[in-house]
């Protein structure tokens, strides 16, 4: 198992072609994919090109990509965290984010929700990068009206940047940040 980091409860690590089922189930809860743009999606496109999309960022980069998150307690995949430089973004602007910018995301399974997962990998993605990665500004956007991702992006330190109607979906979306400068006061 290729891990990048872990917490007190959780391992963020590699995914493997062994995924497929694993995202195949989470992108299949209406409830996990509610705020966002991905749809039900065939196992063979997991397998021939969502996953070699996160395979090939690995090797583009050193600590940067889509990592799988295990709880350490049950051994179990709960979701995915992804800390990415946002021009890897199939929907970068820079309306949203500076092309330099590290993009912190999440999608957990709904049993994990509420447990604070979110936000403990959120931090520890963001101390990594600004400590090891040579990060210097992390950014996260969410749909304007999916308050618990909003929640944790305030509780894992990114601050409001800004509220706008993102023209390419349609819909007001907020984004945060921190840069590294504030990240150390």
């Amino acid at each position: 198992m290729n891990i990048l980091l872990e917490t007190e409860r959780l391992i963020l690590r590699r995914f493997v072609e062994d995924d497929v089922d694993n995202l195949f189930e989470l992108n299949s809860d209406p409830d996990v994919v509610r705020f966002t743009p991905d749809k039900q999606v065939e196992r063979s496109v997991i397998q021939t090109q969502i996953l070699p999309r996160f395979f090939a960022l690995y090797e583009k980069y050193n600590g940067y990509g889509i990592w799988a998150v295990v709880e350490k307690s049950s051994q179990e995949f709960i979701g995915w965290f992804l800390f990415r430089p946002v021009v890897d973004a199939r929907y970068f602007d820079e309306t949203l984010a500076n092309p330099n910018d590290i993009e912190l995301g999440y999608r957990l399974r709904k049993a994990a929700w509420r447990k604070g997962y979110a936000t403990e990998g959120s931090k520890a993605l963001i101390l990594k990068g600004f400590s090891e990665l040579g990060t210097q500004c992390v950014v996260a956007v969410a749909l304007a009206e999916n308050i618990a991702s909003i929640k944790v992006m305030e509780k894992s330190g990114l601050k409001f940047q800004k509220r706008l109607v993102y023209e390419k979906i349609g819909q007001e979306v907020v984004v945060y940040a921190i840069n590294l400068l504030d990240y150390l006061q």
